[in-house]
Parts: structure tokens; sequence; C-alpha cells
């Protein structure tokens, strides 16, 4: 039998019990918080007497079910004891949002990184764009900023490993931000990792431990969550689909470039081109798809066969290895099909495997990166501010 817990840890699982549940139902009074704990009426009172002392709760209003005085008060989590950034890093293109502790966005901006901008011109810029929005956003000092962008993050270091073909300013812009905020904890993820957080956190996949999110941009990638937990691998590579030897490319992809992959089926280039053979022009990828999946034609039809049957032999690929059960068609693509594309998927992967399969169109597309971001910034700074003290701060840097 295991030893039962010392006063301090009981002490600390209830402090973070209750902190859970103001974060999640938002500001109650202490007698629902010892109705939704099942923890006895001094065991709430201490808790929140020991949460209040230290700055994490406070009295926000009271209860107007409850008589006046102390059993009407409602406590709520200071959200401003701490401030968070998070951003999406694209190839061209920055967007940072501010908020507080509970995830209320306080400033958002963006700005554009052309393709010739030098590397220590474009990092300057992405800086700069991040302390703007934290002063626009009244944050004095950021306490964790969370980076999503393509590439392999090595997973001892957790920094962004030297990828060909992405822009050297974004392994760059990691260190200047550590260097630029040296109290703020700064971590970096790839993008499709956080899509898939923010899908299941909020979107899609909402309540599921175990699917694959099968991104459907720019590029194309894919998010492992396996028993509740993302997996990464051994070198940070889980998920790189684009290099997935696949027929109908007329080629191989190589160590280093993914043409010939199921990239060149599937990434928004290929998809506009696919859309240019049946007729279809004068759009993004996602538009084109869009429209295609709204409209009623036998030409748009034809259009979200084929792209289907392009993106079923990724998804087929996924399922005999790790049968999820559930695939999400994310990213900008995967979310404008909507449940046209995602059906037609469905059926031509059934007949292609004997496993069963869900596939759900992303509900978060382009945006689930940057919430991915928010919602690990976030989690982080509560793991370290709602830790027993003396057990917090776990590090500030790195993945």
């Amino acid at each position: 039998m295991p030893a039962p817990a010392s006063p301090s840890t009981a002490r600390a699982i209830n402090d973070r019990l209750a902190l859970r549940l103001l974060q999640q139902e938002g500001p109650l009074t202490a007698g629902q918080l010892k109705q939704l704990t099942g923890l006895s009426r001094p065991t709430v009172a201490d808790l929140v007497e020991r949460l209040t002392v230290s700055g994490l709760i406070t009295v926000v209003g009271e209860s107007g079910e409850q008589r006046r005085g102390p059993n009407a008060r409602l406590y709520g989590i200071v959200a401003d004891r701490a401030h968070l950034a998070a951003l999406d890093v694209r190839t061209e293109s920055v967007t940072v949002t501010v908020t507080d502790l509970l995830g209320r966005e306080l400033a958002e901006a963006s700005a554009p990184v052309g393709g010739d901008t030098g590397t220590g011109v474009a990092v300057e810029q992405s800086v700069t764009l991040v302390e703007r929005a934290a002063k626009e956003g009244g944050a004095e000092r950021l306490h964790t900023v969370a980076i999503g962008a393509p590439g392999l993050i090595d997973p001892v270091a957790g920094e962004l490993r030297d990828s060909t073909g992405l822009p050297e300013w974004h392994r760059r812009l990691v260190a200047a931000l550590q260097e630029r905020l040296p109290r703020a904890a700064v971590i970096v993820e790839n993008e499709t990792n956080l899509a898939a957080l923010a899908e299941q956190r909020d979107g899609a996949a909402r309540g599921r431990d175990t699917f694959v999110l099968l991104w459907l941009g720019h590029g194309t990638g894919a998010a492992v969550v396996l028993d509740g937990a993302l997996r990464r691998g051994a070198s940070g590579g889980t998920g790189e689909i684009g290099f997935l030897p696949v027929p109908g490319t007329g080629g191989l992809p190589s160590a280093t470039d993914c043409t010939g992959g199921f990239h060149s089926l599937a990434g928004a280039a290929a998809v506009t081109e696919l859309a240019r053979a049946h007729g279809l022009t004068g759009a993004s990828a996602a538009e084109l798809v869009r429209r295609s999946a709204a409209a009623d034609t036998v030409r748009a039809a034809s259009f979200l066969d084929d792209l289907a049957d392009r993106v079923a032999l990724g998804a087929a690929s996924v399922v005999a290895v790790l049968d999820p059960g559930c695939v999400v068609l994310g990213g900008e693509v995967g979310q404008a099909g909507g449940e046209a594309l995602a059906g037609r998927v469905a059926d031509r992967v059934r007949r292609m495997s004997p496993l069963p399969l869900e596939v759900r169109p992303g509900a978060l597309g382009g945006g689930a990166v940057l919430r991915g971001a928010l919602i690990t910034a976030r989690d982080r700074a509560q793991d370290e501010l709602f830790a027993p003290p003396g057990q917090g701060g776990g590090g500030r840097s790195g993945g």
C-alpha cells in the first residue's frame, strides 16, 4: 500500500484542485468549492486563505444566490498575476497574441516578413512585434512565451533544429527572445503539434485521447496523440508525412527535399494545380476547396473526389501504422473542405483498411497553431504558479 500523503503534499493537491476548478468553472464561493472538491468546510477555508495570501486568488464579487457575508464571496484567479505571449511563426509572417493567466486576449499583432528580408532584420522585426504587443496589452513583463514554428524540435534540448528549406531567422528568433526577455520562459513547439493540442482542447478532437491530426496547408504534416500523450519520436520527427513516399508523384522524396512525397500531392501548391486542372482558378488553395465544398456542380465534386483520393493515401498510411480511430483534417485546406472532403476521405480509407476510422474536419483551421501556443504557454505558467512553494520554476527556457 502506498504511504499516506504528508500534510504539505495533501495541501498542495487540494490547492491545485481548487485552482483548476476556478480556471474551468470561473469564480466560485467557498461553498461551491466544498461541493465540487468533496473537501470539508475547514479544509476549504484553509486553502482559500492560503491561495488568497499567496496572491493567486481574490474576491471578485458576491453570489446572488446566497445571503450577503463571507459565505457569499466569489473567489477567482488573479488573472494579471502573469502575462503570456503566443506566437505563430510562418515562413513569411509572424502573429503574436498577449493574454492574461486565464487566456483572455489583451493584444494581438501580426507582421509580414518578406522572403528577401535579412536574418537579423527579420529577427528584430519579430522581437519588436512581441514587445509592442506586450506593451499594448499592459504587460510589464511576460511570464511565458510559446512559439509555434514549422520544422523539427529537438526532443532533448527543446530547440528548433536546423531544417533544410526553413528560414534561418526562425532559429535565431528563439535565442533572441530569450535574450531580450530573460525573465520569461520561452518554449518552441512544432506548429502541427500545437494545432493538434488546440483541436483536442477546443476543437474537433475534443474528448479524444487517441487521434491523428493531418495538417493540410502550405505544407503537410501530422501530429500523433496516443493515449492522451503527444508523440514526438526519437528525433522529434514524428509526423513528417510530407516525406512519405506515395504513388502518383512521379518520384521519391530525398533526405533534404520532400518533393516526390505526400507533400507533392496534398500541399497547397499541388492542391491549386489540381484545381486548375479541373478548371477552377483565381483563389488560394483553401478558398478553392471551400468554394468547391459549398458548390453543387459536377466540376466541384470531381475536384473534391480527386483531392480526397490524394489525402486518403496519407490518411490510410497513418491508420495502418497507428490505428488512431480518428483523423482530423487540420490546417486551412483541411478545415475548408469541411464534411464534404472529410466524408470522401473516410470512404476511401475504409475501402483500403479494415480498421475503423472516423474522419473529421478541423474546427480551428489556420488559427489552431496560435491557439495551441496559447494553451501551451498558459499550462506552463499555471503549472509553475500553482506549484507548492519551492517546487515551481522548473527552468526558464526550452521545451
